[in-house]
């Protein structure tokens, strides 16, 4: 017996204009009762555009001008908006990419789960509550009854996601839409929630559109994949099969990206570079005090790439910005070349001038207001001995290293793309030839292709310059491909580091299983695709 159809897409075309390049270009799916879709593309290849059509949310300026949508057998562009409104939540569930920024922040958790059970069934105010704290309780609040009274920002990234599945899964939607739900979030949280997410769907019967570019998510979680590109399904099949044997280049091309473990590099063992010994920090004081750090020592050796790894709260970005000279720390001592970092010391300024930093959005960490120019010369100002005519010299040689070349110099960040921006901030970094750098996050923020092409240029440029690099990172498989050493911090203290062939393959710790059974493991296939297969804990 077939299920029954519950969404049709026919021929849908999205775009500003009939003349203009459409974001949606003669897309087509079919999604019967309780099957699990994904849909895969790079940044801008149409998949959000396109489930954002299916429940009537897009955005100004974009509107359908071909093609039909039916959800129920019912078509969705002859609803009107109070029909859409009372279908919205009940009909269709939506969960956002960041949570932070789909929940209220002036209500309180209680106030905005209670809103849609108010809105679309029958309880009254006490069966609304014993159906959100059992709710929070299913999706692993530990504490409902306090949850209700809290606010979004006393909780975790994590958290905070859960809220958003309970928030939508109160309702009992027939179809849920999860578009990037997990991006933020580092590995073991990230596999937590979905496990969860797919746990409640399989309860509720509920059918799922899962948008991603995580190829390994959509393997993991889903029965069939649709893969876009500038607005055109280019290809669709069963999950395994497509990963298998992909039979279109760009799906090919999408499955290349995923990281793979190098060879292993030798490093020539020479006195560290960089050393933090003790390292200690706190927010707060007296009994509100919050420690972050608890006695870190770390090495860093010239010409290795360290990658910092560890989940949501670790410290590891505080770490990284205490060596970067951003954060000063409570107790502890840095040292750079073997000379104690301090703004009386005599090595200060060489340990400021040979320590850059990449920040995880590059579109927050470059001035908009300044031409990409502009942006490269700044870390050049207090080169006292190079010319005007140098710095331009040094600032076009820097941008062609990066992949970009001089023609971009007059742009402003907003006229590039988030690769591009990225590569920006590298070539800021790089422009004073340092000997150490802090990229933190560099590449979560970037679909997987843009990031496949910034790892490689960040190897190519390291071996090429011979930085040192400290690595932050919560995706373990990105780690496995750049890194030399591993070190995993878990609560503020250094679980345990070593060589990447060992924290990978032999890891002694609970929690750095716990960390890689959350990563999955690639091999090629017969078919010019990819196996996964999932680490035990």
């Amino acid at each position: 017996m077939n299920t029954p159809t519950l969404l049709t897409v026919d021929r849908l075309v999205l775009g500003a204009t009939a003349l203009a390049p459409q974001v949606v270009n003669g897309v087509s799916l079919t999604l019967r009762r309780g099957e699990r879709i994904g849909i895969v593309g790079e940044s801008g290849s149409g998949k959000s555009m396109l489930m954002r059509a299916v429940i009537g949310l897009l955005p100004a300026g974009i509107s359908k001008l071909g093609g039909t949508v039916r959800f129920e057998d019912r078509d969705m562009g002859d609803l009107q908006p109070e029909e859409l409104r009372k279908l919205r939540g009940k009909g269709i569930g939506l969960i956002f990419q960041e949570p932070m920024t789909s929940l209220n922040p002036a209500l309180t958790i209680g106030r905005q789960l209670e809103e849609g059970l108010a809105l679309h069934t029958a309880m009254d105010a006490a069966q609304r509550r014993v159906a959100i704290l059992a709710m929070l309780r299913r999706v692993g609040i530990a504490d409902p009854d306090a949850a209700v009274r809290a606010f979004p920002h006393e909780f975790s990234g994590g958290m905070r996601q859960r809220i958003m599945i309970a928030s939508v899964m109160l309702l009992e939607p027939a179809l849920l839409i999860a578009d990037e739900p997990t991006t933020a979030l580092d590995a073991v949280v990230q596999r937590e929630v979905l496990e969860l997410l797919h746990a409640l769907v399989e309860e509720k019967g509920t059918a799922m559109v899962l948008i991603s570019h995580d190829m390994a998510m959509v393997a993991q979680y889903t029965d069939r994949v649709l893969v876009m590109q500038k607005g055109v399904c280019v290809e669709e099949g069963a999950t395994s099969e497509l990963l298998r044997a992909p039979r279109h280049e760009y799906t090919r091309k999408l499955l290349s990206a995923l990281p793979r473990r190098a060879p292993a590099r030798s490093v020539v063992p020479r006195a560290p570079l960089a050393s933090v010994r003790n390292m200690k920090l706190a927010y707060g004081s007296g009994s509100s005090a919050k420690a972050v750090l608890h006695g870190i020592d770390l090495d860093i050796h010239p010409g290795e790439i360290v990658a910092l790894v560890g989940g949501s709260g670790s410290g590891k970005t505080t770490l990284g910005r205490i060596i970067a000279g951003l954060l000063q720390p409570n107790e502890g001592t840095l040292t750079f070349r073997g000379q104690s970092v301090n703004r009386k010391s005599g090595g200060y300024a060489d340990y400021r001038a040979n320590c850059q930093m990449v920040f995880q959005d590059p579109y927050s960490s470059l001035d908009p207001r300044m031409r990409v120019r502009e942006i490269v010369a700044a870390p050049l100002r207090h080169e006292k001995s190079m010319r005007s005519t140098a710095r331009r010299e040094r600032v076009n040689e820097v941008l062609s290293e990066v992949g970009l070349g001089p023609q971009f110099a007059d742009r402003f960040p907003h006229q590039l793309s988030g690769g591009q921006r990225q590569r920006v901030a590298i070539a800021r970094a790089l422009a004073r030839r340092p000997d150490l750098v802090i990229a933190d996050e560099a590449v979560s923020a970037l679909d997987m292709t843009v990031k496949a092409q910034i790892l490689r240029l960040l190897l190519q440029l390291q071996e090429q310059q011979g930085f040192a690099c400290l690595f932050i990172s919560h995706d373990l498989g990105v780690v496995e491909q750049i890194a030399d050493r591993v070190v995993v911090m878990h609560r503020g203290v250094i679980e345990e580091q070593g060589s990447r062939d060992e924290i990978f393959d032999r890891p002694t710790s609970s929690y750095t299983k716990k960390l890689l059974s959350a990563v999955p493991m690639l091999t090629p296939a017969d078919g010019g695709g990819i196996d996964l297969v999932w680490r035990a804990a």
